[in-house]
C-alpha cells in the first residue's frame, strides 16, 4: 500500500482517485476514524458522498472500514455537503465524514471529518490518522448500518429560515451539475412571485459545462449570459458539493464574495444583537471600510473553512465568511456555510427591496484589485518559500500580518502571498486604489516568489 501523506492536508484529505486515494486507503481511513472515535467514546457516525464519479465506492469502503472497527454508521447517501452538516443536528450524532473533493478537478476525491458536529477536523487532528493507519493499531468490534434520508427535512428547513417579499423576480441558478443537482429544483420551485430558471442542474460528475468552482470569475460565464439572456434579476451559482457561493447581478457582472457580504451586512446591521464580523485575510479592503461605516467591529482570520466554521461557532458572529463563498449565517440561520441558503438570502433581499442587484454596491469604497492567483510550486517548498517572503519584508521595513501567510498593509490595499492548504501552490492577491501601484506590488511579490521557486 503506498499511503501518501500529502493527501493529509491541514483541513481535509483530498487525492487524485485511484493512483492515490482509492478504496483500500478509504477501507484504512474508516478503520482510524473508527479507533480515534472510540479514544474520544464515541460509537457511532453519520457518512455522506458527493456526486463525484469515485465516491459511492469510496464511501462503500469507508463504511466497511467504520464498522469493522466497532462504529455504528447512519449513513446518507449521495448529499450535499451542507445537508451532510444538518444532519448532525438534525440526527443528534455530533460526528460524521463526508466524501467529498469540493470544487477540486473531477479526477479528485477526498474526505471532510468531524469529531464534534461543529466544525471539520483540522492540523494535528487530521495528521493523527495518517499515523494511525501507519502504525496499523486499529480498533475492533462490528457496527451496525442505518440508512437515513433527510432531504425532505433539509428542503422544509431552508424554507422555514426565508420569508420572501412581494417584488416578481427572475432568477438564475448555475448548479454546474454538482451536488446541488439532486436538491436545487425541490428548494427551488417556482413561485407567484419568482421564476427560477435552472442551469446545469443534472448530476454530471464529468462536469461537462464548466468547472463547478464559483469563486473563479471565468466559471461563471454561461451564467453571465443566461442573466442577460434572459433579463433575469441576478444569477447565483455553487459549487461541487453546495456550500459555496456565486452571484451575478442583472447586468451579468460578477459580485465577489467579499461584496456580496457587504449586501448581506448592509440588511441585517440594525437587526443583529452583536456588532462583530469576521472575514478571510484575502478579502478586500472595502469589505472592512464598510463593516466600520456600519458599525460592525471588523474581525480578520485566516482562511480555511475548518477554521471560519470553528471561529464562527465559537463567537457565535452573525455573519462571516470568506472570499471563496463560504459564509455562514448565524442571525437566523443554523450557522452552515450553505450555498443554497446564501442564494435565498440574496433573492429574499431583493423580493422585499425596490431595487436591482447592482445598486445594493452603490457608494462602496473603490479599490482595484487581482484575483485569487495560484502559483504552482512544490509541496515541500511553500513555508521555506513564504518565509523568505516574511524576510524580504523585515529587510524592506514593510508593515505586515502574518494571521495566514504573509499580509503587507499598505494605506490603499495589500498584497498578499499565502500556502494553499489544499493544492500544491501558493495563493496571492493584490489590492490598491490606483492602477500603478497594484501592478508594482503584483510584480515586486510574483518577481520574488519566482526567484524562490529556483533556489
Amino acid at each position: 500500500m503506498n499511503l501518501c501523506k500529502t493527501m493529509f492536508r491541514e483541513y481535509d484529505i483530498r487525492g487524485i482517485y485511484p493512483t492515490e486515494l482509492n478504496e483500500d486507503i478509504a477501507y484504512l481511513l474508516g478503520r482510524a476514524f473508527a479507533t480515534k472515535l472510540f479514544s474520544l467514546k464515541k460509537e457511532k457516525t453519520i457518512v455522506g458522498y458527493d456526486n463525484r464519479l469515485s465516491s459511492e465506492a469510496l464511501e462503500e469502503s469507508l463504511v466497511k472500514g467504520l464498522v469493522d472497527g466497532g462504529i455504528s454508521v447512519t449513513r446518507l447517501g449521495l448529499v450535499t455537503t451542507p445537508m451532510y452538516y444538518y444532519a448532525w443536528d438534525k440526527l443528534n450524532i455530533k460526528c460524521g465524514i463526508m466524501v467529498t473533493a469540493s470544487h477540486n478537478p473531477k479526477e479528485y476525491n477526498g474526505f471532510k471529518m468531524s469529531y464534534n458536529g461543529i466544525h471539520n477536523i483540522f492540523g494535528k487532528d487530521v495528521k493523527d490518522l495518517y499515523y494511525i493507519i501507519l502504525n496499523g493499531i486499529f480498533s475492533e468490534g462490528k457496527g451496525k448500518i442505518l440508512n437515513v434520508n433527510i432531504k425532505d427535512d433539509y428542503v422544509k428547513m431552508l424554507n422555514k429560515h426565508i420569508n420572501m417579499g412581494n417584488n416578481k423576480l427572475k432568477v438564475v441558478y448555475d448548479c454546474g451539475n454538482g451536488t446541488t443537482s439532486i436538491v436545487a429544483n425541490e428548494v427551488f420551485k417556482t413561485t407567484d412571485t419568482i421564476e427560477y430558471i435552472p442551469l446545469f442542474a443534472d448530476s454530471d460528475a464529468n462536469f461537462p459545462n464548466h468547472h463547478p468552482d464559483p469563486a473563479v470569475e471565468e466559471n461563471l460565464a454561461q451564467l453571465k449570459m443566461k442573466v442577460k439572456e434572459t433579463g433575469a434579476d441576478c444569477g447565483i451559482a455553487f459549487d461541487g458539493d453546495g456550500d459555496r457561493i456565486g452571484v451575478v447581478d442583472e447586468n451579468g457582472s460578477y459580485i465577489a464574495a467579499d461584496e456580496y457580504m457587504i449586501i448581506i451586512w448592509r440588511d441585517i446591521y440594525d437587526k443583529v444583537r452583536k456588532k462583530e464580523g469576521f472575514f478571510d485575510v484575502k478579502c478586500s479592503k472595502k469589505l472592512e471600510d464598510e463593516l466600520v461605516k456600519l458599525g460592525i467591529k471588523p474581525i480578520c482570520v485566516r482562511t480555511g473553512n475548518s477554521y471560519t466554521k470553528k471561529i464562527s461557532f465559537e463567537n457565535d458572529y452573525p455573519f462571516g465568511g470568506e472570499l471563496s463563498g463560504h459564509v455562514y449565517f448565524r442571525d437566523r440561520f443554523i450557522g452552515i456555510d450553505d450555498g443554497i441558503y446564501a442564494g435565498l438570502r440574496l433573492i429574499e433581499i431583493l423580493s422585499r427591496k425596490k431595487t436591482r442587484a447592482s445598486k445594493l454596491l452603490d457608494d462602496v469604497t473603490s479599490y482595484l484589485s487581482t484575483p485569487e492567483e495560484k502559483i504552482e510550486v512544490d509541496e515541500e517548498k511553500k513555508d521555506y518559500i513564504v518565509s523568505r517572503v516574511e524576510e524580504y519584508c523585515i529587510a524592506k521595513k514593510y508593515t505586515y500580518s502574518k494571521i495566514d501567510g504573509i499580509k503587507v498593509l499598505y494605506d490603499d490595499g495589500f498584497a498578499l502571498i499565502r500556502k494553499s492548504n489544499t493544492g500544491p501552490h501558493l495563493t496571492t492577491r493584490y489590492e490598491s486604489k490606483t492602477a500603478e501601484n497594484l501592478k508594482l506590488r503584483k510584480e515586486e511579490f510574483n518577481k520574488l516568489i519566482a526567484k524562490l521557486k529556483g533556489e
